[in-house]
């Protein structure tokens, strides 16, 4: 006896990856909008607000910072190509556990900064003694942080900032001015958010890798200066 099949079943099964187009995501403008990888999607407008993490290995090749993850968002579609903003960095939990060891004192941070363009920034540093220290030191290496971080982004752009985080010149001269409480072993910067955007776009951390050399333009010709007019004689 042949089985009656259902009206679900006699229904084909539509097939959703079919409807669904492939956009390439570019880093912002800070990394020269270099391409870091691709996603799916069936509507343009559903890309929106979609993040992705890349490290700073894949964008520039350099195997000492494949443990800082940069997030990005889709800002902008135009055609196949989905442009992005930076929204915060942070580093892998096994980079974090080599460093903390028995017998240090890992002393962590939070701080809200506004740069010079406008952007705000929700900074955490983190420290690390090569020896436990006392709950009092802790509070004066957060005083100095928190000082020094706040300085450092008045003068700086978005972008100087972004780029003084992952070359580790901030974690220096963190670094040297929590020394004169106690020795400190290592100073990172384990995470930053992007709270609010800023007014202005933020410019490359470096130049161009083309750049379109401008045309000569032909020197004027100087206008001929007025003849004299010689007083006449009386």
């Amino acid at each position: 006896m042949a089985v009656k099949k259902g009206k679900g079943a006699s229904r084909k099964i539509r097939d959703k990856w079919k409807s669904k187009e492939w956009y390439t995501l570019h880093a912002p403008r800070m990394f020269n909008e270099v391409e870091i990888g691709e996603t799916p999607s069936a509507d343009p407008a559903y890309l929106m607000g979609r993040t992705a993490e890349v490290t700073v290995h894949d964008l520039t090749g350099d195997f000492s910072k494949m443990h800082i993850k940069l997030r990005f968002q889709v800002s902008d579609v135009e055609g196949k190509d989905a442009r992005t903003v930076f929204v915060g960095h942070d580093l892998t939990s096994d980079y974090v556990r080599r460093l903390t060891r028995r017998k240090r004192t890992k002393t962590d941070h939070v701080i809200d900064v506004t740069t010079k363009d406008g952007f705000v920034m929700r900074v955490k540093p983190m420290s690390v003694a090569d020896r436990r220290i006392q709950s009092s030191q802790e509070s004066a290496i957060r005083v100095i942080m928190d000082e020094s971080i706040k300085a450092m982004a008045a003068d700086m752009t978005v972008s100087e900032m972004v780029k003084n985080i992952i070359s580790g010149d901030m974690a220096r001269d963190l670094a040297r001015a929590c020394r004169s409480i106690v020795p400190i072993k290592r100073v990172e910067i384990s995470k930053t958010e992007i709270l609010q955007a800023g007014e202005g776009i933020p410019e490359s951390i470096e130049p161009p890798a083309e750049e379109t050399p401008e045309e000569p333009t032909e020197p004027e010709a100087p206008e001929e200066a007025a003849p004299e007019e010689v007083p006449a004689e009386n």
